[in-house]
């Protein structure tokens, strides 16, 4: 026990590096605490605590540091996303237009943004669509949903 005694504050040195480490691969600020819960171990350790009285020390700011600081800074990191819907998210409930005709197989549609997806007429179009039957060029459609690569689509009328 002299051993852990003497050395522990190289135990806490080589501990605090692991778990920052660890952090800056995951960065979901866990092993940050934990690290700065070395950091106590080891400051501890320096002014003369006991082994054992180190890892509570230790253990204690560590789980302080989880409970208390952790949810603030992920709630200050998280509060700056940019609440714009993007990828497929932004095409639900795009305008387009038929370019190849639909019919039981799937057409063409040109959306509003400028690209050009295959398309299937949505088997259940919400009240007041027109019945899903085929859609011929110039047809205006909305985006309801995207399955893979094809978009669902609803007609939509022309009013």
């Amino acid at each position: 026990m002299d051993v852990v005694a003497q050395y522990a504050w190289v135990i806490w040195i080589g501990l605090l590096l692991l778990f920052v480490v660890i952090e800056v691969t995951t960065l979901e600020l866990t092993f940050l605490m934990i690290a700065i819960g070395s950091a106590g171990g080891l400051i501890s350790g320096v002014l003369g605590a006991p082994w054992w009285l180190q890892i509570v020390i230790a253990a204690l700011v560590a789980v302080l540091l989880l409970f208390t600081v952790r949810p603030a800074l992920l709630r200050a990191l998280n509060r700056g996303g940019d609440p714009t819907p993007s990828n497929l998210d932004a095409l639900l409930g795009s305008r387009g237009t038929v370019v190849v005709p639909i019919g039981v197989d799937a057409g063409q549609v040109k959306l509003a943004n400028g690209e050009t997806w295959t398309a299937r007429v949505l088997e259940t179009p919400p009240s007041g669509g027109i019945p899903p039957s085929m859609l011929d060029t110039g047809s205006p459609v909305v985006v309801t949903a995207i399955q893979g690569s094809t978009a669902l689509v609803v007609p939509v009328r022309k009013d």
